[in-house]
């Protein structure tokens, strides 16, 4: 689902971020993969749903799980041009804006863009997934993915199955730097 929160996305910190570093774009390829993510969770079986229905937790949803649009009727072009504004607009900045680190990683990328049109940027931004990726431990970043799996409290089945999608496409070329290595103390 499209968080609503995503314009108004990030507090004061990573405000600055956007003015302090120079924005980057999210590339075809990153949204091509947050694309195919989001559209297998958020579609209906034939694709998005054209007209507006409650969500699992009773927000009203239309097209591939928009909640920012008026709720009525839409073409699948109409649908089709909201994903991809989101995922190139609010969600993909804020992702970008907060965690630049993994522009130019695709798969990366397109995960925590899938993960934050879900949970919202503001959500995504103050994760332990941000952090790790900040950090350089993408490998504990993308394991902590998981930890989102609940709506309205409750562990759910689809959330877990997302999470784990986004997770393969988040270890999909890993770069071997990018993962850290625990150190023991001897």
């Amino acid at each position: 689902m499209a968080d609503r929160t995503s314009s108004a996305f990030i507090g004061a910190a990573a405000g600055a971020a956007l003015v302090a570093a120079p924005m980057v774009a999210v590339s075809d390829p990153a949204a091509e993969v947050a694309a195919g993510l989001i559209q297998k969770w958020e579609d209906g079986a034939a694709g998005p749903r054209l007209v507006p229905y409650k969500d699992i937790v009773g927000v009203w949803t239309v097209c591939t799980g928009e909640t920012r649009v008026a709720m009525k009727r839409y073409t699948l072009a109409q649908c089709r041009t909201f994903l991809r504004t989101a995922i190139t607009g609010d969600f993909g900045k804020g992702v970008l804006a907060c965690t630049p680190q993994i522009a130019s990683a695709v798969y990366q990328l397109g995960a925590a863009i899938s993960v934050a049109y879900n949970i919202g940027v503001k959500g995504y931004c103050g994760s332990t997934m941000a952090r790790q990726f900040k950090v350089g431990d993408w490998y504990a970043a993308c394991n902590a993915f998981a930890l989102w799996n609940k709506a309205g409290g409750v562990v759910i089945t689809g959330l877990v199955n997302r999470r784990n999608d986004e997770m393969r496409a988040c270890f999909t070329l890993l770069p071997p730097e990018r993962t850290l290595t625990v150190k023991v103390a001897a």
